[in-house]
């Protein structure tokens, strides 16, 4: 082993030399004598020679870290061209005149904000005319079913079509009141029907009212029968002729002209002006309106109010308003065609004639318990 290191030591020796020379890089030079005095020996101990400075007498710069070494040294390199400018040639001494603007002096105060007018191809003068249709194509029949089937069976069939798509024949009978009354006068009935028979646009109307005592006469009974046009989806234009009979008066006739039909928010109303063989001119005009509870159970308020252009004795009626009637009634639709109901009724009558039926000993208002029934079929 002594052997051994006696071998490798001149080795040792000499890697650290060439280590110690790598790793100081003042290595080989001669160092001057520091210039800082040595220190004082110590009393209890010999004074030591001072230790040389190996950087004394050198001009020590800040260490600066090596820059990396440049992979492209000693390669030769060309001259890069330099970059095109594109603007090269032009001439920037002036900028573009701004685009004149189209609408510049227009009046755009009246523009419409809705899309533009634009013509179509059929207003254009200038597109290419086009021949009209040859005489042969107007020359045949009006319908060209009528070559193939014959004219008599296709007019056949195009009445069937109308009377079956617009033109359909109905017939209709809607019982509105029939009903009896219980006041502190006594026990009262009374009726309200009407129906009608015809088309969507024409229509036979007739109407029937009455009134009387039970156990009493009949008071009066009025019979209309009237011709009716719808002028609007809503509206029928009605006139006639209306008959009352009274069993203790004189029968009378009237010509009659009204509207009915449906007001906004399903008020139904039924206005009508009567001109009497005696040219006594009288009007009257009933609203009602559904107002559903369930789908079954509906209450119903109901108005009259009569009017008179002339005061009439033999009728107990006076001139202006007559009398208003308002009621109120609760009705349940077992079905859509038969629905009983109950409710209250108030009356009063107005003015002069109020005088003639307190003249006679009767009352001008009063207030009644109804129960009746509405059905249509």
């Amino acid at each position: 082993m002594i052997r051994l290191a006696v071998a490798f030591a001149p080795l040792i020796l000499a890697a650290s030399a060439f280590s110690a020379q790598a790793q100081d890089p003042h290595a080989g030079h001669t160092m001057p004598a520091p210039t800082r005095p040595a220190p004082a020996p110590t009393p209890q101990a010999p004074a030591r020679p001072a230790a040389q400075d190996p950087h004394a007498g050198h001009v020590m710069v800040p260490a600066q870290t090596p820059p990396a070494p440049d992979p492209h040294a000693g390669h030769p390199m060309p001259a890069q061209p330099a970059p095109v400018d594109p603007h090269a040639g032009h001439d920037m001494s002036a900028p573009a005149p701004a685009q004149p603007d189209p609408h510049a002096g227009h009046d755009m105060s009246t523009m419409s904000m809705g899309p533009p007018d634009v013509p179509t191809s059929a207003d254009n003068p200038g597109r290419p005319p086009e021949d009209p249709l040859p005489a042969a194509a107007l020359g045949g029949p009006v319908h060209a079913a009528d070559l193939v089937f014959g004219a008599e069976a296709m007019a056949a069939s195009r009445r069937t079509l109308v009377r079956e798509n617009g033109d359909v024949r109905t017939t209709a009978v809607i019982i509105d009141r029939l009903e009896a009354g219980f006041s502190d006068d006594g026990e009262s009935y009374l009726w309200d029907v009407q129906g009608w028979t015809g088309g969507d646009i024409n229509r036979f109307w007739w109407k029937s009212e009455g009134e009387g005592d039970f156990g009493g006469d009949l008071e009066e009974v009025e019979l209309q029968a009237l011709y009716s046009r719808a002028v609007t989806p809503f509206w029928d234009a009605q006139a006639g002729v209306r008959q009352d009979f009274r069993p203790d008066g004189e029968d009378t006739t009237h010509l009659v002209l009204g509207l009915q039909g449906l007001a906004p928010y399903w008020w139904e109303i039924d206005a009508a002006a009567f001109l009497s063989t005696e040219g006594d001119l009288t009007a009257r005009i009933e609203a009602e309106y559904d107002q559903r509870i369930t789908q079954r159970l509906i209450l119903q308020p109901r108005l009259e109010i009569d009017a008179s252009a002339s005061d009439i004795p033999e009728q107990e009626i006076g001139s202006g308003l007559s009398s208003v009637e308002a009621g109120l009634r609760l009705r349940y639709e077992f079905r859509k065609e038969f629905a009983p109901y109950i409710g209250v009724e108030w009356s009063r009558a107005l003015g002069d004639t109020a005088d003639y039926i307190e003249a006679r000993g009767g009352e001008a208002d009063d207030i009644r318990f109804v129960v009746g029934l509405k059905a249509w079929f």
